[in-house]
């Protein structure tokens, strides 16, 4: 891949992190909240897969899936919650 194209990748995923943080902060709705950090969290899993590739290393890779699996999770236990006030049923 070519350096130049690694490096405007990482910078409009920077941008769009930025985004990501200042919706979470300001969205008046818990259910918005919970989809921005949702967001935020893919371009950080976005921004690790970016990073392995650039330095030819894979445990920024399993960093990235083991982050996505625990977001998966926890945004499937924040909307439930959020639902219908309980985790389990």
């Amino acid at each position: 891949m070519h350096t130049l194209l690694v490096y405007a990748a990482i910078t409009w995923m920077s941008v769009l992190l930025l985004v990501g943080v200042i919706a979470v902060i300001r969205t008046p709705s818990t259910a918005s909240r919970i989809v921005a950090l949702d967001m935020v969290v893919l371009i950080i899993t976005a921004l690790l897969v970016l990073f392995s590739s650039f330095r030819e290393v894979s445990y920024y890779l399993d960093a990235a899936l083991i982050l996505a699996l625990l977001s998966f999770v926890a945004t499937l236990a924040a909307s439930r919650y959020y639902g219908e006030g309980r985790v389990f049923s």
